[in-house]
């Protein structure tokens, strides 16, 4: 077997799991990387560097709310809205372009004249596209913000409402509410922050999606004196180290061969994993990544898994699908965990009743031992493989450095659903060599993860018929579905026959 070893300008690497046009779009060395745990930092971060942008603000999202506030817990502060406005205002050079997905608004609850006459986008360098160019069922469900080519932000959070929470998940927050005043339930998020080459990167992934809609091409923007944006109060979890982004678009649509690099990305790292793999994915619901997580569970000495999902599905559609599709995906796993290394949990906060409520886990984050992170907008589930536009920031190190930073991050995220202290979980994990070992011990607090009550033994653990029209992994073709649904149908009732 062939060895390959990659130098960068840090490390020595044998047999990287970044492979650069196999699972990664492009490859660049970030000068800094944080990782934001849940939206009130985000936010917060993201108002400190806009405020440095001098040329160039691109936004790209499922949804977007120029209502919101980044810092709520500020009376004074604008809207996201105003706040943009008053820096192209300030700024004659400064261009704004704001590219979100033609339906998100609407499933979100808004219409799109929601955005016909608002004083902030009534400047001719705020640009405001709504983009309906996809496949049929398809979504453009991509989490960017770059600025200036010189600092970007990508991971699961749109800047829009219903997303900004604090690290206590307290369920009742005044803060807590979309700009109308209507309150929501907690919810947990991670977003990265980049500099350098790969924030260029994370930029020419917006100029693409722009020329493919507007047939304009951006150039990238000129190299600008300063340093790069970066929060001065925040602390780099790693520096100058190897990062990658991943795409999904619409394969064979239009011509196009698109890009599956996201997936492969994902079942490369699980497949790299040997002590630790910890998840966190709004939807668990892509057999063949049950397939890949099946096989190291039979390994013997195989990594420990440590899932953590929303459980409440929202809709008819998401009840009977991905709901559904995840039990009978948690089962299957089970069934093969024969040396206990599996836990599937959601995560909950006292409600103040004596009860529990749910925090929505909106994240998607994939940490393997301690070694890789992947950040982005794919969930587990067939839509992020191949039919949905996607973006995911990938970071791989084998440093004495990036291997604290990415175990701290871990554990940061595992004590936050544990209310526990992070010091306590590392102390945990590196005294047992068991993630599971640290839940069992900490997760005792009533904000903490409750797991999946799933019978291993009785039901199904195929997906549910239909799920290649409900939730695709390619561009939504009605005969071809109709004809795998008429026959697995015709299989399953054959079998029940026999």
């Amino acid at each position: 077997m062939d060895v390959t070893i990659t130098r960068t300008s840090d490390e020595t690497r044998v047999n990287p799991i970044i492979k650069p046009g196999r699972n990664a779009w492009r490859s660049a060395i970030s000068e800094k990387v944080a990782f934001l745990i849940d939206g009130a930092d985000y936010f917060r971060r993201l108002d400190q560097v806009i405020g440095e942008a001098q040329h160039s603000i691109f936004i790209v999202g499922w949804d977007f709310n120029p209502l919101v506030q980044l810092r709520p817990d500020d009376p004074e502060c604008p809207t996201l809205g105003e706040r943009l406005r008053s820096l192209v205002d300030d700024r004659p050079d400064l261009y704004v372009r704001v590219l979100v997905w033609g339906m998100g608004p609407v499933y979100s609850g808004k219409s799109l004249k929601f955005f016909g006459k608002m004083e902030w986008a009534d400047h001719p360098r705020i640009i405001l596209k709504f983009d309906f160019n996809h496949p049929l069922r398809a979504s453009h469900h991509q989490k960017i913000v770059a600025i200036d080519d010189k600092t970007a932000f990508l991971g699961g959070i749109d800047v829009t409402a219903r997303r900004w929470d604090d690290r206590k998940h307290s369920v009742d927050n005044p803060l807590r509410k979309s700009p109308d005043g209507t309150p929501y339930g907690p919810v947990h998020d991670v977003q990265s922050i980049v500099t350098g080459p790969a924030a260029a990167l994370i930029g020419e992934v917006a100029r693409r999606r722009w020329k493919k809609l507007e047939g304009e091409e951006l150039p990238p923007v000129d190299e600008l004196p300063g340093d790069n944006p970066w929060p001065d109060d925040l602390q780099p979890a790693l520096t100058n180290c190897r990062t990658a982004v991943a795409l999904t678009e619409a394969w064979n649509w239009k011509g196009r061969r698109g890009h599956r690099e996201a997936i492969r990305l994902t079942h490369d790292a699980l497949r790299a994993a040997e002590q630790h793999i910890y998840i966190e994915t709004q939807y668990l619901a892509s057999f063949g990544v049950a397939r890949t997580l099946a096989r190291k569970l039979r390994e013997r000495n195989g990594p420990e898994i440590v899932v953590i999902v929303t459980r409440e599905s929202h809709g008819f559609l998401e009840q009977v699908m991905m709901g559904r599709n995840r039990t009978r995906l948690i089962r299957r796993l089970k069934r093969v965990d024969r040396y206990n290394r599996l836990r599937v949990f959601y995560a909950v906060a006292p409600d103040g009743k004596g009860g529990e409520r749910e925090i929505v886990v909106h994240s998607k984050v994939i940490i393997v031992d301690d070694r890789f992170v992947r950040v982005g907008s794919s969930n587990l589930n067939n839509r992020s493989e191949g039919l949905d536009t996607e973006c995911d920031l990938a970071v791989e190190t084998m440093t004495d450095e990036g291997r604290r930073a990415i175990s701290a991050f871990r554990d940061d995220l595992l004590a936050e659903h544990m209310d526990a202290p992070p010091e306590k979980v590392a102390e945990l994990i590196g005294h047992t060599g068991s993630m599971l070992a640290a839940v069992d011990v900490l997760n005792t607090s009533l904000r903490g993860l409750r797991p999946f009550d799933v019978d291993p033994r009785a039901g199904d653990t195929d997906s549910i018929i239909g799920t290649g029209i409900i939730d695709p992994n390619q561009p939504f073709w009605p005969v071809r579905p109709m004809l795998v649904f008429a026959k697995r149908a015709l299989g399953r009732l054959a079998r029940r026959m026999s």
